[in-house]
């Protein structure tokens, strides 16, 4: 009987313990994975509900036109060629400003992550004119270069430089100091940490204020060409404004979306080639 109950009280053999088995990966946390079609998707839904409100007279094709009007209003400017003319200006006004801007404060930028006196200097400067609304300063840069596109360039490339010091200053910063210190202790000259430890890790930084950058270009040329300006999306959509054209109004902002979405995507393949090593 003893024996019996010994017999029972033995644990059966665990397939577990039968052979190895595999163990779960478990090192994929925060990996990206691309959903193309869920932005698409999500357009569609929102456009097809901007339709329907508009159909069914919730919305007042006054006030809020649907979508198949703004289109129609879109084809009508690809058609007689305004779109054209005006993207053709605004997109100019933009390349200028943003690289005048971001060339600008890249410098400015690397040498107050770099040098201890350009930070001390830098730092409280830029601190103090970055809360300045740059479109306040159009009417003082009509003054000093007058009505036509050099004023324009200047508001774009001020509101752009400000945040290119910030984020150059501050990806620069952020390197890791053991990586500068460990290159240091093996007689690497400056130049080579510069283009071997320092640019590689303040590049995300930096890629990522350009992001910032190339958006408020496309806020302040669009507030420029509202103000004094004969050609251009932010003229044209003032224009259309003024005439009760909301359909027309409509088509331009949609340009100007697409726009900042080109941006974008001509960045992220930026991103996509200067950081491969990540």
């Amino acid at each position: 009987m003893s024996e019996i109950l010994r017999s029972d009280a033995l644990p059966s053999a665990s397939p577990s313990l039968s052979g190895p088995q595999p163990v779960r990966f478990r090192g994929g946390g925060f990996t990206v994975r691309r959903h193309p079609w869920a932005a698409l998707a999500a357009f569609a839904v929102l456009i097809g509900l901007w339709e329907g409100a508009s159909r069914i007279g919730l919305a007042s094709p006054l006030f809020l036109p649907p979508p198949s009007a703004v289109g129609a209003a879109l084809s009508v400017m690809v058609t007689d060629g305004s779109l054209w003319l005006n993207l053709k200006a605004s997109l100019g006004r933009i390349a200028v400003g943003w690289t005048l801007g971001t060339l600008g404060g890249m410098l400015v930028g690397f040498a107050m992550g770099i040098g201890s006196l350009a930070r001390a200097v830098g730092v409280p400067l830029v601190s103090a004119f970055f809360p300045i609304p740059k479109i306040a300063l159009l009417p003082l840069f009509i003054l000093w270069f007058g009505i036509g596109e050099p004023s324009k360039f200047a508001t774009i490339g001020f509101g752009v430089f400000f945040p290119t010091v910030i984020a150059t200053y501050s990806a620069i910063d952020s390197v890791p100091r053991n990586l500068i210190r460990m290159a240091q202790s093996f007689g690497l000259p400056w130049r080579s940490i510069l283009r071997s430890i320092v640019l590689p890790g303040a590049l995300p930084g930096i890629l990522a204020g350009f992001r910032i950058s190339s958006s408020i270009a496309l806020i302040l040329v669009v507030a420029a060409e509202m103000i004094g300006a004969e050609y251009g999306i932010g003229a044209f959509v003032l224009m259309a404004g003024n005439l009760m054209q909301t359909d027309t109004l409509l088509a331009g902002v949609l340009v100007l979306s697409l726009m900042g979405l080109t941006i974008g995507t001509l960045l992220s393949l930026l991103e996509r080639r200067l950081l491969k090593w990540r």
